[in-house]
């Protein structure tokens, strides 16, 4: 129970993640290249946990706000908490994943994205 309390503070619903990224945050796909390429969020930056955790999120406009994607939500819950610790304020993490998001019909485009 105390580790789900944790969490609620970097993650969010994909009703909340869809106003986030209408409101122009930056998707951050942290999965291997070839699942991101499989599929991903559209607009999504493509960024190992690794490279995000040792100074990535100097790439990312503070006042828009970070989304940060994985499969399941268990990795990108990790960097968001990382991301956050670095003065983020606005990282999240999208509660469930991609599995969830696809749960929800929501669209994924294919192919090489930004990275």
């Amino acid at each position: 129970e105390l580790r789900l309390r944790l969490r609620a503070g970097t993650e969010i619903s994909i009703t909340e993640a869809v106003r986030m990224i209408n409101n122009g945050a930056t998707v951050v796909d942290v999965r291997e290249r070839p699942a991101y390429d499989a599929g991903h969020i559209a607009d999504a930056v493509h960024m190992p946990p690794a490279e995000l955790r040792s100074g990535g999120e100097g790439r990312f406009k503070k006042k828009r706000g970070v989304l940060v994607v994985c499969d399941t939500g268990a990795v990108s819950h990790g960097c968001a908490e990382a991301l956050q610790k670095a003065g983020l304020e606005g990282a999240f993490s999208l509660r469930g994943g991609l599995a969830a998001w696809q749960r929800e019909n929501q669209p994924l485009v294919t192919g090489k994205g930004r990275a």
